[in-house]
Parts: C-alpha cells; sequence; structure tokens
C-alpha cells in the first residue's frame, strides 16, 4: 500500500488529469442513463412466465399487454355531442398515431356525478421501433396537438396510460427523483462535515467525490445498458450508495490527512501516510460491499443482477477516487485543507474526544447491562420481522403525480382498470390440432366461464368472449374457415387466435385493479387449475404470463437463491475480517451483530410498511400488506457491507491500541473514543442520503431508502456504540484470540499493526 501511495503522490498530475478527462467525458453519457432503464425485465431462467411471453411474442402480431389507453373525462354539460367530438377527434388522432395497430372504442356510460367519460383503447404494434414505450412522449403531444382549440380542450383531463406509458413515466420519475434527491442531501450532508470537519474545503471535498463516484458509475452502466437489461429501480440505488461511500471513504481519508499533516507538515508525504493507512481501510471495507453486490449476481433475476452490476460500479469508482484522486487533490492543497482557519477553531468542541471518553467510560462501567440492554433494543426492533409476509403491495405500486397513474385511476373508477395488467393464459395443442374446432369449443367455453365466476376476476377475453350472448354453435360457425373469421375480426386473430387456429390467449382482467398481490394470488390459483389439466383440451402447454405471473416467478426465485446469498455473503465476510484482524472472535461477532442489526432494519420496514404504522408521512393511505421479496434481498446485499464499514473503523483503532499495550478494556475505551465521531458523523450522512429516498415516488425506492437508512441508524448507535464496546469488554482477550501482543496478529506478527492503523 505504501508503494502505491507514493506512485499515486509521485505521478499526481497525471491521475489528476485522467479523472478530470474521465468525469468530464462521464458527464454528458451520464445524463442519457434513463434510456437504457427498464420496468419490465423477464427472468434469465426458462420460468413459466417467461416461456408464455416468448410464446405470446412469436404467436401473435398484436398482444393486448402493449395497449396504450386513452382516458378522457369532462365536466357535465347539457350537450352531450361536443364531448362526442373530442372524443372522435382524439380517436382520429390515435388511428394517424405511428405504431398504432387498432383502436377499439368501448361504450363508456356517464360516471355517476355526471361528469362525461370515454376511453380509447391503442392496441400498440409491438414490432415498432424503436419500442412502444419510447414512442410514449410522441403519442401524447400528437394528442395534444389535435385537441387544441377544441372548446372542451380546456376543461377536459385527457391522460395515456397502459403498460408503455406506465413504463416511460417510471422511468421518468426514477431518473428525476434520483436528481432531485442527490441535490437535496447534499445540504444536511455538507453540514454534517462542516460539523464533522470544521473546514468549508474539507467538507466540500467528499461532496465532490461523491458526486463524482455517481457520475461515473451512471455513464459506465449507460455503457452497460446497450448489451444488457437494466432495471429501473438501479437509478436511486447507485445515487442513495454512491453518495453515501463516496462521502464515507473520503472522509475517512481526509480525517487521516489532517492528522497526519499536523504531525509532519509535508502534504506529499500525509497524503501517502493517509493512503498507506486509510486507504487500506477503505479497501476492505469496499471489499465488503462489494461483496454483498456481487451476491446479487447469483440471483436468477435480470432485475436484481443489474443492481449488482450498478452497486459495484458506483463502489468500485468511490474506491478508485478515494484511493488515487483524492490524495492527489491533498497533496497539493496541503495546509489549505484547513480554510478557513477561524471557522475550524471555533468549531473544534464538536470534534472533541471528551464526550465519547465520557460514554466509553460508562460502558467498561456496566458493560453487561450494556450489553443486554443494547441486545434487548435490537430484538425488539427486530420483533416485527415475525409478521413478515412477501409478496406485492395492495397499494402505491405506481408512482404518484404521474399522467400514466392519474389515467390509470380514472380506468378503474370506469371499470377498465383490468384492462392494464391483464393475467394472460396461453394454450398450445399439439401440432395439427386446432383449439377452435367445434370439438373444442365447448372446452374453451367452460374455462373461460370458470375463470370468469371468480370474484376476483371481471372479465376473460378470448376467442369465446367476442360478443356477450354468442352462441358455441356461432363460434363454431364462425372458426369453420378461419380466413373468412381472420377477414371479419382481424382484431381476434392478432390478438387471441394463432393465424393456424393451433394456439389460444386468453386475458383475464381483474376486478381488484389496485392490488397486485390480488393478481398473483389469481395467478397461482389459475396454475393450478390448468395443472389438474382441462376436461375436453389435449394441450402442449398450457402457460399463465403477464405482468402477475412474472411477479409470482421472480418472488419464488428470489426465495430459493436467497439461502446460497446467505451464506456467500457471511462466509466471505467472515473470511475477510479473520485474514484482516488474525482473529476467530471478531469475525463472528462482526456477522452476528450486523445480521441483528438487519433484522431490526427489516423488522422496522414491516412495521412501517407492511403494517401501516406511520407510513402516512412517507406518503401512504396505510400499510401495504406484503414486503417486496426484491426488498428484503436487497438490503441484505447492501446494507450488510455497508455495515462493515463502521465495523472496520471501530476495531482497526482497538486492534491499534491493543497492540500497542495488551489491555482489552483500555483498548476497547480508546478505540471507541477515537472513531465514535467519525462513524456517527459518517452514518449522520448515510441516514441522510438513504432517507432522502423513503420519500421517492417509487414505492420501492422509498422502501429501499427507508429500510438502508435504518440498518446504518441502528448499526452505528445500537451496535457500533454500545453491544460492540460492551461484548468486547465482556469477551476480553479472547477477542483477538489467537492473536495478542507477540502473536501472529500482534505486534511483530504478520498483518497487525498495519490493518490496526487502518482505522486512524
Amino acid at each position: 500500500m505504501s508503494t502505491f501511495a507514493r506512485l499515486v503522490i509521485r505521478f499526481r498530475y497525471v491521475v489528476l488529469l485522467a479523472w478530470t478527462v474521465a468525469v468530464s467525458v462521464a458527464i454528458p453519457i451520464a445524463r442519457h442513463v434513463g434510456n437504457v432503464l427498464r420496468v419490465d425485465i423477464p427472468s434469465a431462467s426458462a420460468n413459466e412466465s417467461t416461456r408464455a411471453r416468448a410464446l405470446i411474442d412469436s404467436t401473435f402480431s398484436s398482444p393486448t399487454v402493449s395497449a396504450l389507453a386513452v382516458v378522457v373525462r369532462a365536466p357535465a354539460a347539457p350537450d352531450s355531442a361536443l364531448f362526442a367530438d373530442l372524443v372522435a377527434t382524439l380517436r382520429g388522432a390515435v388511428e394517424r398515431s405511428p405504431g398504432v395497430r387498432d383502436v377499439l372504442l368501448p361504450d363508456v356510460a356517464p360516471a355517476p356525478d355526471g361528469s362525461q367519460r370515454a376511453v380509447v383503447f391503442a392496441l400498440a404494434d409491438p414490432n415498432v421501433a424503436p419500442s412502444v414505450t419510447e414512442h410514449v412522449p410522441e403519442f401524447r403531444r400528437a394528442l395534444a396537438e389535435a385537441v387544441a382549440g377544441h372548446p372542451l380542450a380546456a376543461t377536459a383531463d385527457i391522460a395515456v396510460t397502459g403498460e408503455p406509458a406506465l413504463e416511460y413515466d417510471v422511468q421518468e420519475v426514477a431518473v428525476s427523483d434520483a436528481r432531485r434527491f442527490e441535490r437535496w442531501a447534499l445540504v444536511p450532508a455538507g453540514l454534517v462535515l462542516l460539523a464533522a470537519f470544521g473546514s468549508l474545503v474539507a467538507a466540500a471535498i467528499p461532496l465532490t467525490m461523491g458526486m463524482a463516484a455517481i457520475t461515473c458509475a451512471l455513464a459506465l452502466l449507460t455503457w452497460v445498458g446497450a448489451s444488457l437489461p437494466v432495471a429501473v429501480y438501479v437509478l436511486p440505488i447507485v445515487s442513495m450508495v454512491g453518495l453515501g461511500v463516496g462521502i464515507d471513504y473520503s472522509l475517512l481519508l481526509v480525517s487521516r490527512f489532517r492528522e497526519e499533516l499536523v504531525a509532519d507538515g509535508r502534504s506529499t508525504e500525509a497524503a501517502v501516510r493517509a493512503v498507506s493507512t486509510a486507504g487500506r481501510a477503505v479497501l476492505v471495507s469496499g471489499a465488503s460491499v462489494l461483496i454483498g453486490f456481487g451476491a446479487l449476481l447469483l440471483t436468477p433475476s435480470l432485475e436484481i443482477r443489474s443492481v449488482g452490476i450498478g452497486g459495484a460500479l458506483v463502489v468500485a469508482c468511490a474506491i478508485g477516487l478515494a484511493t488515487t484522486l483524492l490524495p492527489a487533490v491533498l497533496s497539493f492543497l496541503g495546509s489549505r485543507i484547513d480554510w478557513p482557519p477561524a471557522l475550524a477553531s471555533r468549531l473544534a468542541v464538536l470534534r472533541g474526544p471528551g464526550f465519547w471518553k465520557r460514554w466509553g467510560g460508562g460502558i467498561t462501567r456496566h458493560r453487561w447491562a450494556a450489553l443486554s440492554g443494547g441486545l434487548a433494543l435490537a430484538l425488539l426492533l427486530a420483533w416485527p420481522l415475525t409478521r413478515l409476509h412477501l409478496g406485492m403491495p395492495v397499494q402505491g405500486w405506481f408512482p404518484s403525480g404521474t399522467e400514466a397513474t392519474r389515467g390509470a385511476e380514472a380506468l378503474g373508477e370506469m371499470g377498465f382498470g383490468g384492462e392494464l395488467l391483464p393475467i394472460q393464459v396461453m394454450l398450445r395443442a399439439p401440432a395439427g390440432a386446432r383449439l377452435v374446432d367445434a370439438a373444442h369449443l365447448g372446452a374453451l367455453q367452460r374455462l373461460t366461464d370458470s375463470l370468469e365466476a371468480d370474484p376476483r376476476v371481471a372479465r376473460v377475453r378470448g376467442p369465446v368472449s367476442l360478443e356477450s350472448g354468442t352462441s358455441r354453435l356461432e363460434y363454431a360457425m364462425l372458426y369453420s374457415d378461419l380466413a373468412q373469421a381472420r377477414q371479419r375480426h382481424p382484431e381476434i386473430f392478432e390478438a387471441y387466435v394463432a393465424p393456424d387456429g393451433g394456439a389460444a390467449l386468453l386475458d383475464v382482467l381483474l376486478a381488484d385493479t389496485a392490488s397486485i398481490q390480488t393478481g398473483m394470488d389469481v395467478v397461482g390459483d389459475t396454475r393450478a387449475r390448468l395443472g389438474a389439466g382441462v376436461p375436453g383440451l389435449d394441450l402442449d402447454d398450457a402457460l399463465v404470463g403477464g405482468f402477475m405471473a412474472a411477479q409470482v416467478d421472480a418472488q419464488g426465485e428470489l426465495e430459493r437463491a436467497f439461502p446460497l446469498m446467505l451464506v456467500l455473503v457471511l462466509g466471505a465476510t467472515a473470511v475477510m475480517l479473520l485474514v484482516a484482524f488474525r482473529s476467530v472472535v471478531v469475525p463472528l461477532k462482526a456477522v452476528a451483530l450486523n445480521m441483528l442489526s438487519l433484522a431490526g432494519a427489516l423488522g422496522l420496514v414491516v412495521f412501517v410498511f407492511q403494517q401501516g404504522h406511520g407510513a402516512t408521512l412517507l406518503g401512504l393511505d396505510g400499510g401495504t400488506e406484503r414486503t417486496f421479496a426484491h426488498v428484503l434481498v436487497l438490503v441484505f446485499a447492501i446494507a450488510f457491507g455497508l455495515s462493515m464499514d463502521y465495523e472496520v473503523f471501530l476495531l482497526s483503532r482497538m486492534k491499534e491500541a491493543f497492540d500497542r499495550s495488551g489491555d482489552n478494556d483500555a483498548a476497547t475505551s480508546a478505540g471507541l473514543a477515537s472513531t465514535a465521531a467519525l462513524i456517527t458523523s459518517a452514518a449522520a450522512i448515510m441516514v441522510v442520503v438513504f432517507g432522502a429516498f423513503a420519500f421517492s415516488r417509487l414505492l420501492i425506492a422509498r422502501v429501499l431508502g427507508f429500510g438502508l437508512a435504518a440498518a446504518v441508524l441502528i448499526d452505528a448507535t445500537i451496535v457500533r456504540l454500545v453491544i460492540v464496546p460492551a461484548f468486547m469488554h465482556v469477551a476480553g482477550r479472547w477477542n483477538w484470540w489467537p492473536g495478542g501482543p507477540g502473536g501472529p496478529g500482534g505486534p511483530g506478527g504478520p498483518g497487525g499493526p498495519d490493518i490496526a492503523r487502518a482505522g486512524q
């Protein structure tokens, strides 16, 4: 590390120029990251929903899953002809829009309040370039231009919704929220840094490094997104983690540099010492975070894998900046790091160790009470986790305040909400057979009727639901000549009947459109019904697909992959700490307490979001009743690594003091007094950054932001400032077994003092 540090300082001009060029190139590229984000990403495994999606796309030219809906609402008027003219104008504009294959206009009755409502469904061409989703803004502009000047244009509410529109709006919200909360978090984070350093220059450097890490990572993610699918919620995670670790690592390096500058006076030598010692702690801490993100690559979910890639990129950028660019900048600044000196002297009282010495003394005297009290409080916070119910939320899934969400809510009020995310039942007969033959139509009708009889289902669309009251004989006559039937009803053959009649699709439209969890339950029941066989139908495939089915499959895959992730992360982290500290007890204790802090954080997630206690403060009307399986996996993988930052900072100083004196109690108190201010400052910044995203319009970003903020807060207070020092006092010299003075981890032993000095 010392050799590397001297190389960095020797070629600091080259390092500074290289990073300046890299960040300058990354800035314009990072602005286009929203173009590669996706909402609906299929699984990497061949699960049922993925197979159904592939079969639907290859069989039908215009599946209804790509439908756009134009919802029109206008105040009550004595003359409805004007409203009819507005709807006709919109329908004409929809028909002329690029990428629209068919237009359907359901007969919609007036609303109970007397207002006039209508909806125009446009079946989009899934083969349109570049994609239906990317056509949404152009589609909306065309409609706005078409009705401009119409007498009702000023008072009518026109909203474009549907899965492509929802996907587009989610992408826009993800980008705008990430940028907004990044800027919002900079101010409180800056104030915390100012209090920690007492210097404007020293406080500005970590903020700059954090933003540079995010910018470089987003540019790389844009490049990755050209060949791999990137989930939309990667963006808030990259912003949260990048700003958090970028500031934390810089905070550690700058603190060490200032100490060395006071001791030596030479800026270049102080920078070398900062990289040689604190830089090692950054590498150990960063490695623990990278382990967590790397574990996400083991899941079959391409969404989760993209989070692992995005998180690893931003952490790697933060490590690279902290160990190369930052020391180069510090070597140039020298004593100017403390500008303005008058402010530094006035804020010095905030950085004094007096309070933490007294705190450490109290822990020493009351070690058993502190240990038992801390554990009891952590377990109390974790208790709601016993009521964890994995699944999709019953509310808040669509981002608030968007046109697509407004239209979706209006569709629900009009009874057409199920059109947005239908459950799709894909049926395929053996080669040469036709599902629409007279011999099979009766069984197909019975299946349709049985699905429609479910009170959770509003209606079922398919080959035998052309018009209400159509008899089985009439269907048999219609499908006896497929070519003629295709001419009479092209929309049916493009969406529900294969060209050769050998496959059929049923769209199951839900009555409760607000709850995705209800849809997932219907998916499970439908699969069970099809698995038992459909009397009268000889089928090669009977698959249930669609968005709801994809969520069922994704949750199942994550639940199966989580145990392997757990073993990998815990094992790799324990081995890393064993090598770093030459102790058996330290890694076991660290892993156990990290799991305890994560359990407390997830318990709070269940308490607030799932059960609804205080959820109104975060923009929800009540509890979600279910917790994302994605949240469980992501909070574990991300927060476990981040918590190791504080473990390394704290134990490094304790180990250094123990190697000098051999007195465990004194070393524990000294390590706590010297790192507590750093840990609380770093944690406060993390809580601010993550907590800001708890107010995002994307529900998953809210839950992740809250969960990560809770994990860091619990870990940096209850665990690191109470339980860890109390445990260290209780365990005594066994903490460092088999190390100790003269041992493998002690003075003169391999690896002892070097890693210990890293936390200084």
